[in-house]
């Protein structure tokens, strides 16, 4: 397997690979400070990861350090993260994998912390492209028992989010890992936007068919693709989120704000306002309620 993948603990280019997934995670917002990690398997017992108390953003090749596959440090100068022992559990369980990403996505990490469930049967891309997103329950970070957590859900999937921690991502390269973060935070995003001016629409049956049937014409798996009594789109725990709109709860005046959405301005009413009468309302708004509070 070494051979075959022509890349070693000291391959500058796999760490240069690390350093700059490490920036996009850094710039995206997806990892503060000092938080995330990375990982690249590069041989048949050789893992290169992300050194622990490092800013993801400001990583040089040569701060890059080596685990074998029980986690043991083989070589780089720093300590090796200390949640190494995630990514080795899913490259164990899942040999295809190479490159693991974990970060704290605040988007989806949003969903995390409120343990609400990735709706399915809302966007083609994500449908097609990843499928349902499993939620891996809550252990303290850094050991074993935590990295188990994932176990039960890597059979079906390439993105696992952790309960009330962030994200993780694998894929045969660090990039594509590193692209299915981004693509579910941009969506958890799109969930919260659009639940705020409304009840989410779902795809209907036939829809949801003609994506699956476009998911499995492009060779990618789904666990519905196995199971011909499944509800299409079972994971709807969304649908009961937010019992009350989040406009009203934070300006008290709904429909003045709802008539701007629907192409009324809500300066004067007559759709001809500005976005600077609209900034204002919101404030008189916002300022209202602070003085009740």
């Amino acid at each position: 397997m070494a051979n075959t993948w022509n890349s070693g603990i000291h391959d500058r280019k796999l760490k240069e690979e690390i350093c700059e997934i490490g920036r996009r995670v850094y710039s995206k917002g997806f990892a503060a400070a000092n938080d995330g990690n990375i990982s690249i398997r590069v041989g048949e017992n050789e893992v290169l990861c992300s050194p622990t108390m490092i800013c993801k953003g400001f990583m040089k090749p040569e701060d890059i350090c080596a685990v074998d596959l029980d986690g043991n440090q083989i070589a780089g100068t720093k300590k090796r993260t200390s949640e190494i022992l995630l990514h080795l559990t899913i490259m164990k369980n899942r040999p295809d994998v190479r490159a693991v990403v974990h970060c704290h996505p605040p988007h989806a990490t949003a969903f995390a912390v409120a343990r609400e469930k990735i709706p399915q049967c809302v966007l083609p891309e994500v449908e097609v492209f990843m499928g349902e997103i499993p939620m891996a329950p809550y252990v303290t970070p850094g050991g074993q028992e935590f990295a188990d957590t994932v176990v039960p859900f890597l059979k079906g999937t390439n993105t696992i989010i952790l309960n009330n921690h962030g994200t993780v991502s694998f894929d045969t390269t660090v990039e594509k890992a590193y692209w299915k973060t981004e693509i579910l935070d941009a969506y958890c995003r799109i969930l919260l936007l659009a639940k705020q001016l409304g009840p989410l629409q779902y795809f209907d049956e036939r829809e949801t068919r003609e994506l699956l049937e476009l998911k499995q014409k492009l060779g990618f798996d789904d666990p519905r693709f196995h199971n011909e009594d499944c509800d299409l789109c079972g994971n709807s725990a969304f649908r009961e989120g937010y019992k009350e709109p989040l406009n009203e709860q934070a300006f008290g005046q709904a429909p003045q704000f709802s008539g701007y959405l629907q192409g009324q301005s809500a300066g004067n009413g007559n759709g001809n306002g500005s976005n600077d009468d609209l900034v204002q309302s919101i404030t008189n708004q916002v300022m209202a309620a602070l003085q009740k509070a």
